[in-house]
């Protein structure tokens, strides 16, 4: 049933407190609700990826071109990206019940409106607004659950949740593959249908609000949050299209997010209603947790937007079977979140985390060391082993983030994690995609110096152009050969450098500190 809300002239509602073994929120049938809450965060974390699959074809059905079709997944992006700093702030002034009630109703409609779009205008207006509303679900769904178990089942509302994180990305691009293949593209979009209608129906029964709190609203924090993230994503997602500072875009969109992000840091630190309280960024677990949520999305990912490709144009493997070869990582990190679930209270969370980096780091260091030669077998053990370790990541490390934090806080603090993960994967996705380009570049030069005359028995190079036509195409080949091998180690280049990257930050863990209490416990007694 619903909880009741503060009238909204009333004073602002009074700072909770975590009680041992009693929720903030009290429901009916908590079980139902879970599964509701989580219904909404599957699809909507699934439509991040699952259209990644069907732009070839959306490309020719829209009559869009190469570039053009991209802003299909850059307005979903970069939507997202501008309002979701100001979910905890609109859950405080129309109350949590409606906005994700309301966003999840959006969330429906323009994922059906997308699938009925017949020019890429349509497409990109509609996909503007799905991802405001989806900006909404994820952070709310987190702390929905949170709010509605007591403190010590906080862990295990944590593992239900970062399984739909985790795991519907991955299996994002194998479903949407099936989809596109099996029926047609629109179908990407009209999934969310069957899912969606009863999962919004039981939120209208069970879901209960936190009590409404006017908040001040920080105008020009907002505004220029919005425009260094908004350009920030942009200059990430198109930087390599446009050849990064060769581009006056590119350089206008770096300069504008700069600007905009040193204002926005200028003011929260000189204005005495900041839009996010200091608390957030000082407490030392959550801010440490904001970095290693920005290395989890550039990690994770940085590997989704390299092995689809390898997979398909080296290997020669199908949408569909490469799905099914990257679902492994999926299984990996349910597995590790039940054992993690099962730990939480026992071991210390940081112990978890440094764990789940080291097999993680195992796991892309056996991925430096494969070649052309090998069949799926390395390819589906890493991915199991890499998706164990990264189940073991991510619910400790939401744990020890929300442990010291203040419950008051958890709404924001859900938006500002999944902001920063948001822009690690950007960063990931651009990152690997300009070294990839840049080693290509080089190890084909440094390949193509070794092609002589004595290093090939059977032809010489110097003299095959007089063969003409015979010649080109053995040329051809050779030059097929040569991008072959020499992608294939820019493959594994960037690979090595995510494993030195986390390497290079696993020791952040030393500076978080383990809970004290119950989880969740607020350190200061009500309305202080």
């Amino acid at each position: 049933m619903s909880a009741s809300t503060q009238p909204a002239n009333s004073a602002p509602a009074p700072r909770p407190v975590a009680v041992p073994g009693k929720p903030y929120l009290q429901v009916e049938n908590k079980g139902l609700l879970t599964l509701a809450i989580m219904g909404a965060a599957m699809i909507q974390i699934l439509d991040s990826t699952i259209a990644n699959v069907a732009i070839p074809h959306m490309q020719t059905s829209l009559g869009a071109t190469q570039d053009t079709v991209m802003w299909v997944l850059t307005s979903y992006i970069v939507a997202g990206a501008v309002v979701m700093p100001i979910t905890g702030w609109l859950a405080d002034r129309i109350g949590s019940r409606k906005l994700f009630i309301w966003s999840t109703i959006g969330f429906i409609i323009t994922s059906m409106l997308c699938g009925i779009s017949v020019n890429l205008t349509e497409m990109v207006i509609f996909r503007v607004l799905q991802g405001v509303c989806a900006a909404f679900i994820a952070p709310l769904s987190q702390s929905i659950l949170l709010d509605i178990n007591p403190p010590e089942r906080a862990p295990k509302a944590m593992a239900m949740w970062g399984m739909g994180v985790m795991v519907a990305p991955i299996f994002g691009p194998m479903i949407g593959g099936w989809l596109t293949e099996s029926y047609n593209w629109r179908w990407v979009f009209y999934i969310n249908l069957p899912i969606g209608i009863p999962t919004v129906l039981i939120l209208i029964w069970l879901l209960p609000s936190r009590p409404i709190n006017k908040r001040y609203f920080d105008g020009l924090g907002f505004a220029s949050l919005a425009i260094g993230v908004a350009t920030l994503q942009l200059m990430l997602d198109r930087g390599q299209h446009e050849d990064w500072l060769q581009s006056w875009e590119i350089r206008i969109e770096m300069l504008v997010a700069i600007a905009a992000i040193w204002i926005f840091f200028v003011h929260q630190a000189t204005t005495k209603k900041p839009m996010f309280d200091p608390e957030l960024v000082t407490d030392r677990n959550f801010a440490t947790a904001l970095v290693f949520m920005v290395m989890i999305g550039v990690m994770m990912y940085g590997v989704f937007a390299l092995l689809p490709p390898m997979l398909q144009s080296l290997f020669g493997y199908t949408v569909f079977d490469t799905g099914m070869l990257l679902a492994p990582r999926g299984i990996g990190i349910l597995a590790a979140m039940q054992i993690a679930t099962r730990l939480a209270g026992k071991v210390d969370a940081r112990y978890t985390v440094g764990f789940g980096f080291a097999i993680t780091i195992i796991s892309l260091w056996q991925m430096t060391q494969w070649s052309l030669g090998m069949d799926w077998h390395p390819v589906l053990y890493t991915g199991l082993l890499q998706g164990f370790g990264m189940g073991f990541i991510f619910i400790p490390m939401n744990s020890l983030a929300f442990a010291t934090l203040s419950m008051h806080h958890r709404t924001d603090g859900s938006s500002l994690l999944y902001l920063v993960r948001s822009i690690g994967s950007s960063i990931g996705i651009s990152i690997m995609s300009t070294m990839f380009a840049r080693n290509l570049q080089t190890s084909h030069s440094d390949l193509a110096t070794h092609i002589t005359s004595s290093s090939m028995s059977a032809v010489d190079p110097s003299t095959i152009d007089r063969f003409q036509v015979i010649g080109d195409v053995v040329m051809a080949m050779m030059n097929a050969e040569v991008t072959r091998q020499a992608a294939m180690i820019a493959y594994l280049d960037n690979f090595q450098f995510m494993m030195l990257l986390l390497i290079v930050f696993m020791p952040l863990i030393l500076l978080m500190k383990p809970p004290k209490g119950p989880p969740g416990q607020m350190p200061h007694p009500v309305g202080e």
